[in-house]
């Protein structure tokens, strides 16, 4: 089966060992937090599905706890399966899917989670896809989703910790290529249509997945070397794309907007 990636999905990430060399991974606290959450924290051989695993970065973790969890990794994007599966973990399939066809049998995982994910409209924050997702969980089983976010990287609301975080944040945001990511938020709009109505159409008295969502966040200090620092931006996919005049003048223009209000040190 093909999947229709967005162009910047699908040529943003083909670079997937730069990507997995130089994005983070997620704090084992907000891990633990997760999956106790999600009722499979302690249960042996629970089955999960890590939706849209990429590299693996979050597999990885799964596939190292004591619990010896059955992970099935999900992943439309070929160089990232590719990476996924030289790690060869155990515990671990790696299939080609995306969040609305998943090659899993109905009500037969505990736990769905979507990593760095479920922000992609085309395959993730859609209707489908919620279908999808309830199709797989088994009664009462619970879907995840968990982010990394970088201050640069984050909704508007949001302060920066530092003033080249508020500089480079500032770029972010002025590059539109109406792509929605996790900063927009718009991906929450998916679960508050589970309760929409008019005269013309009638849903399901009960959504398929609980409101309000139950949120948590901890914040860490991710520290990498000064010259991994380009290549960590550019591991974005919205930047990834750009041609070098092109990502040039998005830089120098954002930049010297920047100036024009207050000296930013960088």
């Amino acid at each position: 089966m093909i999947f229709n990636l967005s162009d910047q999905a699908d040529k943003g990430f083909t670079n997937a060992s730069s990507y997995d060399m130089h994005r983070p991974s997620y704090p084992l606290e907000i891990v633990d937090a997760l999956l106790a959450q999600l009722q499979v924290k302690g249960v042996e051989s629970a089955r999960i599905v890590d939706l849209g695993a990429g590299t693996g970065k979050f597999t990885e973790l799964l596939a190292a706890r004591d619990e010896k969890y059955e992970v099935v990794a999900v992943e439309p994007h070929q160089e990232m399966r590719k990476a996924l599966s030289a790690k060869l973990l155990s515990t671990v399939d790696v299939v080609a899917g995306d969040a609305t066809n998943m090659p899993a049998e109905s009500q037969s995982v505990d736990a769905v989670v979507a990593a760095q994910a479920f922000h992609w409209y085309e395959r993730f924050a859609t209707d489908e896809a919620l279908k999808e997702i309830y199709r797989v969980l088994i009664p009462g089983g619970n879907f995840g989703m968990i982010w990394n976010v970088e201050d640069y990287n984050a909704p508007k609301s949001w302060e920066p910790t530092t003033k080249w975080e508020a500089t480079l944040k500032e770029i972010m945001w002025s590059y539109d290529d109406q792509h929605p990511r996790f900063r927009h938020e718009s991906w929450r709009k998916v679960f508050d249509k589970q309760l929409s109505s008019t005269p013309f159409t009638i849903q399901a008295a009960v959504p398929l997945f609980s409101l309000p969502l139950g949120e948590a966040s901890v914040e860490f200090t991710h520290w990498v070397h000064p010259d991994a620092i380009w290549e960590r931006f550019r591991s974005l996919s919205q930047i990834a794309v750009l041609e070098k005049e092109e990502l040039a003048v998005r830089i120098l223009y954002s930049s010297k907007k920047q100036s024009t209000n207050s000296p930013v040190s960088l």
